[in-house]
C-alpha cells in the first residue's frame, strides 16, 4: 500500500511516500525552488518522492493532508467575532485569501494533482488528518518504541498548541490538549518578532543568543504573560498580544512592559535583546519540564516522543533529557510543519487503514532522516562539467583522505553526500564542515561563508563511540537535537577579566580545546555520527581523529543566510563559488576554489532574503 502524505500552504511545504508502514522518500519543496520555507502545493517533492520509488500517480492508495483546513477556518471566524470589532483589520485581510484560496482545499489538491498527473491525480483517496495528530504520528510511528507517551508543541494548528497523546502498537490517541490561543509556540514567536527577528524562521535566532543575556526578565513574564501550573498547562493574557486581532505579534501594552517598541530588523543588538532571549528561552524551558513531569505522573509511560516546531528547541530537549523524567526520549527530526506530510501518511496507514506496525530493527525508523534526493557520479560529473567546474574524480578511499586532510589544515569544506536530509538539520549529507579546534573558525564560517549574524553557534558532529569523552553526555543524538555542555577537562579556565565580559564580548574568547563548536555559556548541539546510517560521514571523522586527535568536525548546513540547504550538484557548485568555501567534495569528486574560473564567481550575501 502506497501513502502520499503532504503539507502545504502555510510554511514549510513537504511530501513523503510511504509503502506498508515503511518511509521510502521524503523532502521540502524549498529545496528545489529555492525559496526558503516554501509553502505553496509541494509538486516538485511529489515528483521526487514517486520518481525516486519509480511508481506513478495511479499506484497510490491514498493522498493525506496534513490539517483540516474547514477546522482551521472555524478556529480563525471564531476568534475574529470572540475579539469584535478589535479584529476587522485581521478579518479584512485573511478573510479574502482564505474565501479565495484556502476554504476549499479539497478541489485544491485535486487540481494541482490532475494538473501534475492529468485524471490519474484523481484515483487515490484524498484523506485528511489533524494537525497535532499528525505531528503525534511522525514522533511516535517511526520511534524506537512499542509504546510511549507522546508530546506535541507548536504555534497552531486547528485549534491544538499543546497536546498529549499514548502510542500503543499501532494504536495513537490524543488524551489531552490546550487550545488556541493559548500557545508556547505563539509566545516565543511573539518574543522573536519583539526582539527584530522573522517569526516561523528566526525562533532559533532567540536559542543562539540567549546564552549571552542574563533572564532578568523570567520574573516580568510570568507576572503578566503566562500562568504556569505544575503539571505544565498554561494560559496565555492575550491583553498583551496582537496575534488574534491584528497583523503583529505584540502591541503596545507589550512595549511597555518591557520598555520600548519591538527591534528593528537588522539594526544592532543590544544586551536587552539578549536579556529577552534568555528569559523566553528560560520560560520555554520550564514548560517542558512541567509538562513531562505532568505527564509521567499522569501516564506512568517510561518513553517519551517529541514533535511540533517547539520540539526543535533542542536546549530545552537537553535539559529534559537530564532530568531523567522519562527513561527514553525520541524527538522527531522533522518536527514542525514539513513532518506533517510524513505522521499524515504514517497516520494513514495505522489509524485510518488499521495496519499493524512493525519496529524498525535499527535506531528508528528514520533512516538517519536521508530521505531526500541522491545524486550518482555520472550525474555528479555532467552537472558539474555543465557548470563550468573544474574537479577530480577520486576513489572512495582517497576522498576519505583528501576531505581530512584539507579540514586539518584549516580549510572549510562544502559536503553533498548521499541523499539529502529530511528536515531543517543538515546532518552530514549536506554540510559545510571544518576543524572545531581554530579559534577563527566560527567567526569565518559566519561572516564569510554563511553571510549571518556573528553571534549563531556552530554544532559539532562526533563520533558516537567518543561523544563523551568530549561532551556531558552518552546518548545518541543523530539529528542534532540534544544541547550538552562540553566536558569539563576539555574547558579553558576564564580569566576574572573574561569572566566578567557581557554580551557578544564574550564571543571571541576561546573557551575550549574546541572553540568553534562552544558557545559562550560552553554548550554545544551535539549530533552523533554512526557507521551505520552515514558511512562516508563516519570514515572522514574517523580519518580527521587519526590525523589531528580530535573526533569532532564543525557541522553547519550547506547554504548561506536566507538560501534553503543544497539539493543538487548545481546548487553547490553555485555556493561555493559565491561563498568563501575553500574546497567542495561532491560525491567522489573534489574541487578547490582557487583552481575554478573566476568568473564564474557570483554575489551570494545578496543573493536570497534575510532569513
Amino acid at each position: 500500500m502506497y501513502i502520499l502524505g503532504i503539507s502545504a500552504w502555510y510554511h514549510d511545504s513537504a511530501a513523503c511516500l510511504i509503502k506498508d508502514g515503511q518511509i521510502l522518500a521524503a523532502v521540502q519543496e524549498e529545496r528545489f525552488t529555492r525559496k526558503k520555507h516554501d509553502e505553496g502545493f509541494p509538486s516538485n517533492a511529489i515528483t521526487y518522492c514517486l520518481s525516486a520509488v519509480g511508481i506513478d500517480a495511479e499506484q497510490l492508495d491514498s493522498v493525506v493532508f496534513y490539517d483540516k483546513p474547514f477546522v482551521k477556518f472555524e478556529r480563525l471566524l471564531e476568534t475574529y467575532l470572540a475579539f469584535a470589532p478589535r479584529g476587522f483589520k485581521s478579518f479584512a485581510t485573511s478573510m479574502p485569501v482564505w474565501i479565495k484560496d484556502k476554504l476549499f482545499q479539497k478541489s485544491m489538491i485535486v487540481k494541482e494533482l490532475e494538473a501534475m498527473f492529468g485524471k490519474s491525480g484523481r484515483k487515490a483517496k484524498l484523506l485528511f488528518s489533524e494537525h497535532h495528530l499528525s505531528h503525534a504520528a511522525s514522533a511516535f510511528y517511526p520511534s524506537p518504541f512499542d509504546r510511549a507517551a507522546v508530546l506535541t508543541l507548536d504555534g497552531v494548528g486547528e485549534w491544538t498548541t499543546t497536546s498529549l497523546a499514548i502510542g500503543n502498537g499501532n494504536d495513537l490517541k490524543v488524551h489531552r490538549e490546550i487550545h488556541f490561543p493559548h500557545s508556547l509556540g505563539l509566545l516565543y514567536s511573539a518574543f522573536t518578532y519583539y526582539t527584530g527577528f522573522k517569526v516561523n524562521s528566526g525562533e532559533y535566532k532567540i536559542m543562539g543568543l540567549a546564552p549571552y543575556g542574563v533572564p532578568r526578565f523570567v520574573g516580568l513574564i510570568k507576572d503578566n504573560l503566562i500562568d504556569i501550573k505544575e503539571d505544565g498547562s498554561f494560559h496565555l493574557n492575550m491583553d498583551y498580544f496582537n496575534y488574534c486581532t491584528g497583523l503583529t505579534m505584540t502591541n503596545k501594552r507589550f512595549d511597555n512592559l518591557f520598555g520600548g517598541p519591538p527591534r528593528k530588523s537588522e539594526s544592532e543588538l543590544t544586551q536587552r535583546e539578549m536579556d529577552l532571549a534568555a528569559s523566553i528561552q528560560k520560560i520555554t524551558e520550564e514548560v517542558v519540564v512541567k509538562l513531562a513531569k505532568g505527564i509521567a505522573a499522569e501516564t506512568g509511560e517510561k518513553n517519551l516522543c517529541l514533535a511540533g516546531g517547539v520540539a526543535l528547541n533542542c536546549v530545552a530537549n537537553g535539559i529534559l533529557l537530564r532530568e531523567g523524567i522519562f527513561e527514553n526520549i525520541w524527538i522527531q527530526p522533522a518536527s514542525g510543519d514539513a513532518g506533517g506530510a510524513l505522521g499524515a501518511a504514517l497516520g494513514a496507514y495505522h489509524i485510518m487503514h488499521d495496519k499493524p506496525r512493525e519496529l524498525s530493527k535499527g535506531r528508528d525508523a528514520m533512516q538517519g532522516t536521508y530521505l531526500g534526493p541522491e545524486f550518482s557520479t555520472s550525474e555528479i560529473e555532467i552537472a558539474l562539467a555543465q557548470s563550468g567546474a573544474k574537479f577530480t574524480t577520486l576513489s572512495d578511499s582517497e576522498l576519505t583522505e583528501k576531505t581530512a586532510q584539507v579540514m586539518a589544515d584549516g580549510k572549510a569544506v562544502g559536503f553533498m553526500q548521499g541523499r539529502m536530509e529530511f528536515g531543517p538539520r543538515a546532518l552530514g549529507g549536506r554540510s559545510i564542515i571544518a576543524d572545531p579546534r581554530s579559534p577563527a573558525m566560527q567567526k569565518q564560517l559566519n561572516l564569510k561563508v554563511k553571510y549571518r549574524e556573528s553571534f549563531r553557534p556552530f554544532a559539532p558532529s562526533v563520533l558516537r563511540e567518543h561523544v563523551s569523552d568530549w561532551f556531558e553526555m552518552d546518548t545518541d543524538s543523530p539529528y542534532m537535537l540534544l544541547v550538552a555542555d562540553v566536558e569539563k577537562s576539555k574547558r579553558h579556565k576564564m580569566t576574572a577579566a573574561e569572566d566578567a565580559l557581557f554580551g557578544i564580548e564574550k564571543l571571541n574568547i576561546p573557551r575550549s580545546e574546541i572553540p568553534a563548536i562552544t558557545h559562550v555559556d560552553y554548550s554545544a548541539r551535539v549530533q552523533t555520527v554512526h557507521a551505520d546510517t552515514n558511512p562516508r560521514y563516519h570514515a572522514v571523522i574517523s580519518r580527521f581523529h587519526e590525523l589531528t586527535g580530535c573526533p569532532i568536525v564543525v557541522n553547519t548546513s550547506f547554504n548561506v543566510r536566507g538560501e534553503p540547504i543544497v539539493c543538487t550538484p548545481e546548487d553547490a557548485f553555485r555556493c561555493f563559488m559565491g561563498t568563501g568555501m575553500d574546497v567542495l567534495v561532491v560525491g567522489n569528486c573534489l574541487l578547490h576554489k582557487e583552481e575554478q574560473n573566476p568568473s564564474l564567481r557570483e554575489n551570494y550575501e545578496e543573493k536570497y532574503e534575510l532569513d
